[in-house]
């Protein structure tokens, strides 16, 4: 990961801090449960307030259960151990949710696809879709104040299941949440949140549609419908959209939270989402003590998850709890970044300098922005090795293609890198088999081969690759994954918008009936 150094020393109010947190993951909890009945449809609606009879309960909402996994990943590994891999591990383990890029992302993992190329392979339909802007709060939460920080994690969040505009709506998201600890004006929220993602890419487009039509005082119907045309050839459940509505939820919300989650739900699609996040900004914001009482008590304290297996999880059972472990992350992060903004006892107090900061993305912004979905990077004891593909794993017999190999991140001087590929009969390398690099310490250093693959024994193929530096008279194997073209069909045969979503979603709400059923000593 890249720290960045800030100049001067800010602190947060523990407290304070505290409040937010909680207000973030009610506020999450509070959208998700509102915008759960009108998942996956595409009308407008006139939702006030709940409309289902709730019982102290929220609804079970991916939303926040994926990031309990993500957690459970962050109080393992500490915060700065985490990184793709580590993530796909804990999807592995466990993530049990089917829907779109969750379940693409399983099937990539499990053959051998790891991210980011579990996130772009097999994945045409759901790569751009709203399954990792959702699952922001964390991140956010981790570092408050320094989305510079927090969107290298929700880049290595978002390649899981996730490419392209999917990833883009993350760091989007993020930052939005993160400068929204220190930042309280939503307008220059989401000024701050677009210089971190591309200014031509489809969420930036649907952002800037969704503050043109607020500053020209059209209403937010007719925002919405301008946002759904822009977007309408990428289909239903994209991220560009329903981060526009997200968008026309705070700003014609006014900063009111219920009118804010009901007019991002009212937008239609993926409402659960983006009642969800605009309810987490605003609890953010505001802190829990600024949630009016009447949105808290119809679903109480607790978290009922239906995406995550719960066994060996440890999962938090109230939102008390997951903001204290939350916090204990937080306070680890520190101990291994001192640059970060500080929890205290005291007043806060926020350097004049880091404010400014948020609207000059520090280098790492573009650092993560430069990422390839088409990279894989293999850790080293030495050093870190990386192939980047030019077009991607999928292959025929007979194609070609040039692969980029890099090496660097070395602490040694004058020494040389060798990589001795193990290639099956029919498939060559046109430069040989055998390459090296020399190392400068600190240095990175890259070459292209040219790969033409032979027959497959099976849909995928990990070839071999012998990996040497000169003064170790051992090899490191490591492996690169190809899927033969045609062998892999990921797609879901909708016949109509959310059907196979709002069938396991009233599964899930069955069962959470039946248990407040229980609860009330009526049944099952």
């Amino acid at each position: 990961m890249f720290h960045r150094k800030t100049p001067g020393e800010s602190f947060i109010n523990r407290q304070e801090y505290r409040d937010k947190v909680l207000g973030c993951w009610t506020g999450k909890n509070i959208g998700g449960t509102l915008g759960a009945p009108l998942e996956g449809r595409r009308e407008l609606f006139d939702v006030t307030f709940y409309t289902q009879d709730l019982r102290g309960n929220p609804v079970p909402n991916d939303d926040l259960d994926l990031q309990l996994a993500w957690l459970r990943a962050v109080e393992t590994n500490g915060v700065y151990h985490v990184d793709e891999r580590i993530l796909a591990e804990s999807w592995l383990a466990c993530v049990i949710g089917p829907w779109g890029e969750y379940g693409v992302a399983r099937f990539n993992l499990a053959n051998g696809l790891p991210p980011p190329l579990s996130g772009i392979c097999n994945n045409e339909q759901w790569k751009n879709s709203n399954g990792a802007w959702i699952r922001s709060e964390l991140w956010a939460c981790l570092f408050p104040g320094e989305p510079d920080e927090a969107v290298p994690f929700a880049w290595c969040d978002a390649c899981v299941d996730h490419a392209e505009e999917g990833i883009y709506a993350e760091l989007f998201t993020v930052t939005l949440e993160a400068a929204a600890f220190i930042e309280h004006d939503i307008r220059k929220l989401i000024d701050i949140s677009l210089l971190r993602i591309p200014p031509e890419c489809r969420v930036a487009r649907s952002v800037r549609l969704a503050v043109a039509e607020f500053e020209a005082e059209h209403d937010w119907r007719t925002a919405r419908n301008r946002v759904v045309e822009e977007s309408a050839d990428l289909g239903w459940f994209q991220a560009p959209a329903n981060i526009g509505f997200v968008i026309i939820g705070l700003l014609y919300g006014g900063g009111d939270f219920g009118r804010t989650i009901c007019t991002a739900v009212n937008c239609g699609d993926d409402t659960d989402c983006t009642g969800a996040t605009c309810g987490a900004l605003l609890g953010i914001l505001n802190g829990r003590s600024g949630i009016p009482p009447e949105w808290c008590k119809p679903i109480g304290e607790g978290i009922r998850t239906v995406a995550v297996n719960s066994f060996d999880m440890f999962l938090p059972e109230t939102l008390d709890e997951l903001t204290d472990r939350v916090i204990a992350c937080k306070v680890q992060a520190e101990s291994e970044n001192p640059t970060l903004l500080r929890l205290t006892d005291g007043l806060t107090s926020i350097a004049p300098e880091l404010p400014a900061l948020l609207e000059e993305p520090a280098e790492t912004a573009s650092r993560v922005l430069a990422r390839s979905s088409r990279r894989l990077e293999y850790p080293l004891p030495f050093g870190r090795f990386a192939v980047e593909f030019e077009k991607g794993p999928v292959m025929r017999p007979g194609e070609r293609q040039k692969l980029k190999l890099s090496f660097g991140e070395c602490l040694f001087d004058g020494r040389f890198f060798s990589v001795d590929w193990k290639l099956p009969d029919g498939w060559t390398l046109a430069s040989g088999t055998r390459q090296r690099m020399m190392i400068r310490r600190y240095c990175t250093f890259s070459l292209e081969v040219e790969l033409t693959a032979g027959e497959f024994p099976d849909v995928l193929c990990h070839l071999p690759l012998e990996l040497r530096i000169s003064d170790r008279d051992y090899p490191i194997l490591v492996t690169v994954p190809f899927q033969l073209a045609g062998t892999v069909q990921a797609e879901h045969p909708v016949s109509s918008p959310g059907c196979w979503d709002a069938f396991d979603r009233s599964m899930a709400r069955g069962a959470l009936v039946a248990e407040q059923r229980r609860e009330a000593g009526s049944g099952a």
